[in-house]
């Protein structure tokens, strides 16, 4: 697998930017160690050009008949290697070589098959999700369901105007699709890959816990009761040493700045896993407001006995941290020593239901390509400097060809999340 040609731009004409991302995609074509005839191409684009979304893709496709398939979707920004575009007129398209058996591209029209479909098996999937849909987390799980490892990774559509996705396969739209031209909105899109594909995915929470993992020993509804046994808002105001009786005002300021890092009964990382990041399977909801008569917490999200919680905040450094991280295990990852694999690791690696899937140890690899999901709450503003989310990217995980979008949800296994970011790489065997 040869590296993914990738190009992006900004224009305020939609025809000027897609110009100069074809420049830029057959000039990486022509270069050695660049994939020369790819066939699946994923395009992302802001909302200012959403109107315009079919005619684009057909000229991409008119101009890159070799790419027989299509995927993507909108964003309120869209970000490439080192490079974001918030809020202004822009694309960035990949082009992935990969074989033809090891991919399909669906639809909410033309769903994934819940079984294997003839010779094709789905072990992973990338998703767009229209933020509208009935019961999205619901779908979600569902289609996680249809694959092997259960794992998703992708993002929400994120739009002032209209949600649209791309999705076409073979030489033509999709069954189902009719005169669509391979753009719609409404339900899930996406790619899903088969064994052959491989890759590394992980979540940054960008934020840290501000106190221990407490058990969740009594609930109702999204309100949390007791905290190992605890009324839930006294042990809320302990750990943030704040007293409503004393101080009100203070004790509301930094309750307002405090979240909820939830982990799942059943789940195999504890919140926390020691590191003082989350990992993959803590999903961080907002604080909606406080039960003084029955002295709870409620959550943005339904809570049950036996579920994990740490309360935790979120901040620029905090954000960085935890982005130079995941780069860090993804790095390690393709890269494996010649040791004994550690505990950490070890954790990371497992697979099963909703796990990511890992690579084979003491296997080398390279970056082909990689897809970042940010939250439209994140981006430059969040990190300090317009860029600096993606920049922190580069210098951690290297020069690899990266396309992306900020969206209005992340998607990680068979959860839906927000205020994160989710980076996937697809892996390459050197010559």
């Amino acid at each position: 697998m040869k590296r993914f040609p990738t190009a992006h731009a900004t224009h305020p004409q939609w025809r000027m930017a897609v110009a100069l991302v074809l420049a830029q995609l057959r000039a990486q074509m022509a270069l050695p160690g660049y994939a020369a005839a790819p066939t699946l191409g994923l395009i992302y684009i802001t909302d200012h050009y959403a109107a315009e979304a079919a005619a684009l893709l057909d000229v991409l496709s008119a101009e890159l008949p070799e790419v027989t398939d299509w995927s993507g979707t909108v964003g309120v920004g869209v970000c490439a290697s080192g490079a974001e575009y918030l809020d202004e007129p822009a694309l960035a398209v990949m082009l992935l070589d990969l074989p033809p058996d090891q991919y399909r591209v669906f639809s909410g029209v033309a769903p994934l098959p819940r079984s294997a479909s003839g010779a094709f098996a789905a072990h992973t999937a990338l998703v767009h999700a229209d933020g509208h849909a009935p019961d999205l987390a619901g779908l979600i799980a569902e289609m996680a369901q249809r694959t092997r490892t259960g794992y998703l990774f992708g993002g929400v559509c994120a739009s002032r105007g209209a949600g649209v996705q791309f999705a076409v396969a073979g030489n033509g739209n999709l069954a189902g699709h009719g005169a669509a031209g391979g753009v719609f909105s409404g339900g899930l899109s996406g790619v899903a890959f088969g064994a052959g594909v491989e890759l590394i995915s992980r979540v940054t929470q960008g934020c840290q816990p501000v106190g221990p993992t407490h058990h969740i020993t009594a609930a109702d509804g999204n309100v949390v009761l007791e905290l190992d046994g605890q009324p839930a808002l006294a042990v809320l105001l302990q750990t943030l040493d704040v007293s409503l009786q004393d101080d009100p005002q203070e004790a509301v300021r930094r309750i307002r700045s405090t979240l909820a890092g939830l982990t799942s009964a059943d789940s195999l990382l504890a919140a926390g896993g020691g590191t003082g990041h989350f990992g993959a399977d803590t999903r961080v909801r907002h604080i909606l407001g406080l039960d003084g008569a029955r002295q709870g917490v409620a959550l943005a999200e339904a809570v049950e006995p036996g579920m994990q919680l740490a309360f935790c905040q979120r901040h620029a450094a905090a954000a960085r941290a935890d982005l130079v991280r995941i780069c860090t295990e993804i790095r390690e990852e393709l890269a494996p020593e010649e040791t004994e694999p550690s505990a950490a690791s070890m954790q990371r690696s497992r697979i099963g239901k909703g796990a990511a899937p890992a690579l084979a140890p003491g296997r080398q690899r390279e970056v082909a390509g990689a897809i970042y999901v940010s939250c439209s709450g994140r981006g430059g503003p969040h990190f300090g400097a317009p860029g600096a989310e993606l920049q922190i990217v580069r210098h951690a995980l290297g020069d690899v060809p990266l396309v992306g979008f900020f969206a209005a949800g992340e998607i990680a296994r068979d959860q839906l999340y927000g205020y994160t970011g989710v980076l996937t790489v697809f892996c390459a065997t050197p010559d």
